[in-house]
Order: structure tokens, then sequence, then C-alpha cells
């Protein structure tokens, strides 16, 4: 076997993207809160109108039946983990109530496809005896993934003062040029 695509099987890839999201969605939500009252002026009624649009994608996730007639279903979750990380990303870059509200949807629907199609492509790539277990590691994986977040969140606002557009960029940006990596190496593959 090709000792160098011995780690390419598909329990390392879910587990490798059980890892991505939580710090994509993690950063988000632990930043949101602080930079839309400082950098973005929000009152609570934006805040609410916000959230609402959070929310939106998850109501349409259904719709990933219809796009998977047009587009494999690996690369579909990759397309998705592209946006929710992108969205994340650029997220600092919008303070106004109109590109938060737009960056929100795109890192929203990517999460929400996201996690639909995760699901799907975890029980059919897990045997009946590994997937109880394996799904289980997922949780914890993403668990933990989350708790460094918050920590290296502190320490990048806290100890090094960055600001909130360098934080988002830093924390999201590099997941998203891993994700087009995975789009790219998923497209050349057979």
């Amino acid at each position: 076997m090709n000792h160098s695509a011995s780690w390419k099987t598909p329990q390392n890839f879910l587990m490798l993207i059980s890892i991505v999201v939580p710090i994509a969605f993690s950063s988000w939500m632990a930043l949101l809160n602080n930079f839309v009252i400082e950098r973005a002026n929000f009152d609570g009624s934006d805040i609410g109108l916000l959230q609402s649009v959070r929310e939106i994608p998850g109501f349409l996730a259904f719709t990933a039946v219809f796009v998977l007639l047009f587009i494999r279903e690996q690369r579909f979750m990759l397309l998705s983990l592209g946006a929710l990380t992108l969205g994340t990303a650029i997220t600092g870059f919008f303070p106004s109530v109109m590109g938060l509200l737009l960056t929100t949807l795109l890192m929203s629907t990517g999460f929400h496809y996201f996690e639909t199609l995760k699901q799907s492509l975890s029980l059919q790539w897990l045997t009946k005896d590994e997937a109880p277990e394996m799904l289980g590691k997922f949780i914890s994986v993403g668990a933990l993934a989350s708790l460094l977040t918050y920590g290296a969140l502190w320490f990048c606002l806290e100890i090094i003062k960055m600001d909130f557009e360098w934080v988002y960029l830093t924390f999201a940006g590099h997941l998203d040029g891993i994700c087009v990596s995975s789009v790219r190496n998923a497209c050349t593959a057979k």
C-alpha cells in the first residue's frame, strides 16, 4: 500500500472535518457578540435579525437533496465547508448590518449543508459496528477543538491584542485554504 495515501481513509477524513467545523463555528460564535456591539453598533433588534438570518439555512437544509442531482456528495460537502470558513473569515471586514447579514447567511448555509452531508457520509462510510464508537469520537474531537479554540481566541484577543478582523481571518482563513486544497485534491482524485 502506498504509505503517503495510507492515512487517506474515510474515517480520518471525517475526523479531520470534525475538527475544522468547530474551530470555524466556535470562533464565529464566541467573537460575534462583542464584534457586533463594539464595531457594528448593533442593538437588540439587529442581533435578533442576525440570529434569525442565521437559522434560515437550517430550514432549507433539505434542499441538499436537489443539489446532489448536480454534484457529488463529497465535493458538495467540501464546498459547503468552504462556504462556512469563508463566511467566518470575512466577517470581521464587514462591520455593518447588511455586511454581517450576508456573511452570516454564507457561513450558516455552509454550516447547515455541511452538517447534513457529514451525517449522511458518516452513515454511508462507517459500518454498523464502528458507527457508534466513531460518531462518539467525532463529537469528542469536535468538543476538544472548540475548547482549544476558545483558549486560542482568548490568547489572541487579550495577550496579543489582535483586531477582530485578523482574529476572524486567522481562525477561519487558514481553514478555508485547507478546504480549497481538499476540493482540488477531490477533483483530481478518481
